[in-house]
C-alpha cells in the first residue's frame, strides 16, 4: 500500500478518577480517526502520563514514584491499544511510555501497533536535559525501523529529530515516513523539534510526521505546560507544498489532523526532483574540513 490516510494528534493531558475514563478518551480518539478513513494514528511523547492521575497526588507529584506505578499499568495500558488496533483496523503508534529495564533503569519508549499486535517499539536515543537531570530516563542504544503493511517506518521521540545521522540511517535502511511524537512546554521547544522534523524531510527527501501534546496539566510536575500543533512534512520538490509542509494545525486545540501521503511519490521525487539531496547526502564527507 503505497497512498493512504495518516492522523497526527494534539492530545491534551487529562486527569481520570478510573481506568475507564481513560479507555473511554482513547476509544473516542482512535474511532474518530478511523471514520475519517485514516490508516495510522500517531500520539504525541509523554501523553501516557496522564495516567498518573489514577495513582493520587503522592504518586502523580512525585517524578520518581510516578515511574514506578506506571509499570502496573502497563500490561493493561498495551493490551488496550492492541484491541482498539484489531477493532478498527488501523496502525496506532501509541503515546510514548516511561518503561523499567532489567536493571532498574527506565526508557522512553514508543511502541507501534497494527491490526495483528505489537509490531515494534523504538526508545528514545538522545535525552533532554530534564530527562537527564531531574526525571533520569535513560537513552536507547538502537535505531530501529518498522516493518508494517503500510511501509516501512521509522520513529524519532521529540529531542531524536534534531540529530540528521538517525534519520538518515532509518530512510537508508528503507523507511520512507518517519514518525516523530512530541512533547514540548515552550514554542521555542515546538520549533526546535519542527525545524528538525523539515530539516530530516528535506534531506531525506521523506516523510515526516509530528504529533504534540497540547494544553496545560498543572498537577503534573512532567508535562504540566505543552505546546505544539500537529504536522505533516514532505520533501520541498515538484509536487510537494512549496514550504514542505503538507498539514498542519490551526491552533492549539486537541484535534487530529489528517493528511494523505504517497509513499511511491519518494522514490520518483528522488529520481527526477528539482535537487537530489538524499542522494547527494554522502558526498559531504568528501569535503575537507576547516584547519
Amino acid at each position: 500500500m503505497h497512498t493512504f490516510k495518516l492522523a497526527s494528534a494534539q492530545y491534551d493531558i487529562g486527569f481520570f478518577e478510573h481506568w475507564d475514563e481513560f479507555a473511554t478518551k482513547l476509544d473516542d480518539w482512535v474511532s474518530r480517526a478511523a471514520r475519517q478513513g485514516a490508516r495510522l494514528l500517531v500520539f504525541p511523547e509523554y501523553g501516557s502520563m496522564e495516567l498518573t492521575s489514577l495513582f493520587g497526588e503522592a504518586v502523580y507529584s512525585d517524578l520518581a514514584k510516578q515511574l514506578h506505578a506506571m509499570q502496573s499499568l502497563l500490561p493493561r495500558w498495551a493490551a488496550l491499544h492492541k484491541s482498539l488496533a484489531a477493532q478498527y483496523d488501523v496502525h496506532i503508534l501509541a503515546s510514548s511510555f516511561p518503561t523499567a529495564q532489567e536493571d532498574g533503569s527506565f526508557v522512553n519508549r514508543a511502541n507501534l501497533f497494527g491490526p495483528e499486535g505489537l509490531l515494534g517499539y523504538q526508545d528514545k536515543l538522545i535525552m533532554t536535559r530534564f530527562e537527564n537531570e531531574q526525571w533520569h530516563i535513560s537513552p536507547g542504544t538502537d535505531i530501529k525501523v518498522i516493518d508494517t503493511t503500510l511501509g516501512r517506518i521509522g520513529i524519532h521521540i521529540c529531542y531524536d529529530s534534531e540529530f540528521p545521522m538517525i534519520a538518515n540511517h532509518q530512510v537508508t535502511a528503507g523507511a520512507d515516513l518517519l514518525l516523530v511524537p512530541s512533547c514540548t512546554d515552550t514554542q521555542a521547544g515546538f520549533h526546535r523539534v519542527r525545524i528538525g522534523c523539515q530539516a530530516r524531510a528535506l534531506e531525506n527527501q521523506c516523510y515526516v510526521v509530528q504529533s504534540p501534546t497540547v494544553g496545560d496539566a498543572s498537577w503534573s510536575p512532567a508535562v504540566d505546560a505543552n505546546t505544539g500543533r500537529a504536522s505533516v512534512y514532505s520533501p520541498v520538490d515538484y509536487g510537494f507544498p512549496a514550504n514542505g509542509i503538507l498539514a498542519e494545525g490551526e491552533n492549539s486545540d486537541p484535534a487530529w489532523v489528517y493528511a494523505t501521503v504517497d509513499l511511491g511519490e519518494i522514490a520518483r521525487i528522488r529520481n527526477e526532483g528539482q535537487v537530489f539531496n538524499y542522494r547527494d547526502w554522502p558526498k559531504q564527507f568528501d569535503l575537507k574540513a576547516p584547519r
